[in-house]
């Protein structure tokens, strides 16, 4: 009884730096390989607690390996795009200025009915008061609303992210119609020499250019865009 006590007690301190370790996201906006790697975790932690035969390593290793594969997943999801939308998928646009995005639906193997759901969860009780509606990668829906005053036609703007983290987004460029050299112009403009210590930049329909430096003050421009009606 003794030892299942002093292994419960020591593998709850170890569960709990390494989770602590991996983030401080909570159960609901984890993204897949979070959610996987936190289950496996918790699976495995109850192993050498409920059997005082089996050897205590048996459930140290495998939670120390799993937590060492996290941080390193994540170290290669921030160095490169590809990686990061393999492993965390890509946010997906359920309605647009066109109403509900049949094709996407079935992309996320969602229907009708759920989107609803969560279009109401989100506070919103009627679609046609809604620009846009955006799933993100931790499931979560992110909801544009139109403009409230139609005397004030100003309309409603999703940002298309061009760099994170210094990594170049191709197809938002393409769908933007925006080059490179646009992008980069600007930053030297603002003394920003190197895409590198971009931590993130997006563009608006109306070619509103916004991007935040590492290392610097956020700052906004306008670009010329050939893509504008494209999103």
């Amino acid at each position: 009884m003794l030892i299942v006590l002093i292994k419960s007690v020591i593998t709850f301190v170890i569960v709990f730096f390494f989770i602590r370790l991996m983030g401080k996201r909570q159960l609901g906006e984890m993204q897949p390989l979070e959610l996987v790697i936190t289950l496996i975790i918790a699976e495995v932690a109850c192993i050498p607690m409920n059997d005082p035969y089996i050897p205590f390593y048996s459930g140290v290793i495998p939670i120390v390996t799993l937590a060492f594969l996290h941080i390193v997943f994540s170290f290669v999801s921030r160095k490169s795009m590809t990686v990061r939308k393999l492993l965390s998928g890509s946010s997906m646009i359920a309605i647009d200025k066109d109403g509900i995005n049949y094709k996407n639906l079935r992309k996320m193997n969602i229907n009708v009915n759920d989107l609803i759901e969560a279009v109401r969860s989100s506070g919103y009780s009627d679609l046609k008061d809604i620009e846009y509606a955006i799933f993100e990668t931790n499931g979560k829906l992110c909801v544009i609303e139109k403009p409230s005053d139609p005397t004030k036609p100003t309309p409603a703007l999703l940002p298309l992210a061009l760099l994170v983290d210094g990594k170049w987004d191709d197809d938002s460029m393409t769908v933007a119609g925006i080059t490179k050299p646009q992008v980069t112009k600007e930053l030297n403009k603002h003394k920003v020499g190197d895409v590198n210590d971009v931590l993130y930049a997006d563009i608006r329909q109306d070619g509103t250019l916004y991007v935040s430096p590492k290392n610097a003050p956020c700052f906004t421009a306008n670009v010329n865009i050939s893509g504008g009606g494209n999103w």
